[in-house]
């Protein structure tokens, strides 16, 4: 069985890379400085940011292997899974860790809000990848934090000055996030979606599951279902039921025309009733399936 660390605190991290322990709900670790570093297949129950300046590993991250970019950002959140087995090797790293547990946000406006930040959602094998400049941005606002729990552990304002870099990442972060859609090629990422789909029914997999739908989509390309729909609007301008739809009627239009009933591409393409898949198609065409000649 892999070795996993479960990350419950967010000192379980820091204690195990031999990091200071500074506060038991937030932790800050500086990877350059640690000297017995290795590697970890962590369970996360606490949100993370980790701002990779050097890694030269690959690691499991949303599902899938993923070679770490210099200057990247990953994300986490309670839930997910990330990192390499350990295999007792001292390893090197450059960057820094942010780790905050949710008992940390009660009450706060970040607490409503952090559900929106969907780079903390996502299962993707993509990191988040700013410009050297944001990098050193987002460095600036973790040291902070880091003065911060060290310099004035028992200052009243501590939460609230915490709270306000905390929110100013993540902040940075959806700016990131959201700049990566609109560079993203559309083409490349249409094609990953019909190919999924086209998997889905050659495997045979409506006969057992109906329709396809977001979450087969998102699960195909390791994403969570709101990455998912992010990237389907920011990347072919529609929702992603729209796309999963679209695809589907253009399907059941081109088996209809090779002659095929009604009925029967109702069944082939996983509908449990033909009724629902003619509302669906006149909705989609203008016209019944039952005139398509």
């Amino acid at each position: 069985m892999e070795k996993v660390l479960h990350v419950q605190s967010v000192n379980d991290y820091a204690r195990y890379v031999g990091a200071p322990v500074l506060h038991p709900l937030v932790s800050v670790i500086h990877y350059d400085e640690l000297e017995q570093c290795r590697h970890a297949l962590c369970e996360y129950g606490v949100y993370g940011l980790f701002l990779m300046k050097e890694s030269p590993y690959t690691i499991q991250y949303g599902g899938a292997s993923h070679e770490v970019q210099a200057g990247s950002l990953m994300c986490v959140a309670p839930g997910q899974k990330g990192g390499v087995t350990d295999n007792g090797e001292i390893i090197h790293i450059k960057g820094w860790v942010l780790l905050f547990h949710q008992d940390f946000l009660p009450g706060t406006t970040l607490e409503r809000l952090i559900k929106d930040y969907h780079f903390f959602s996502y299962y993707s094998n993509e990191a988040l990848l700013p410009t050297q400049e944001e990098w050193l941005r987002l460095e600036r606002c973790i040291a902070a934090i880091r003065k911060e729990l060290v310099e004035f552990p028992e200052d009243p304002h501590l939460r609230r000055i915490v709270l306000s870099y905390i929110s100013l990442l993540l902040e940075l972060a959806a700016r990131y996030y959201e700049r990566q859609f609109q560079v993203a090629r559309k083409d490349d990422f249409g094609r990953k979606i019909d190919t999924a789909l086209e998997r889905y029914y050659a495997e045979g997999r409506q006969v057992r599951d109906g329709v396809p739908g977001v979450r087969y989509c998102a699960g195909e390309l390791c994403l969570s279902p709101n990455y998912f729909g992010d990237l389907v609007r920011a990347r072919t301008g529609e929702s992603a039921s729209r796309y999963i739809r679209r695809y589907l009627m253009e399907k059941a239009r081109g088996m209809l025309l090779e002659g095929g009933s009604v009925s029967a591409v109702s069944d082939a393409l996983g509908f449990e009733y033909p009724q629902h898949f003619t509302r669906m198609f006149k909705k989609e065409f203008g016209v019944a399936p039952s005139k398509v000649h």
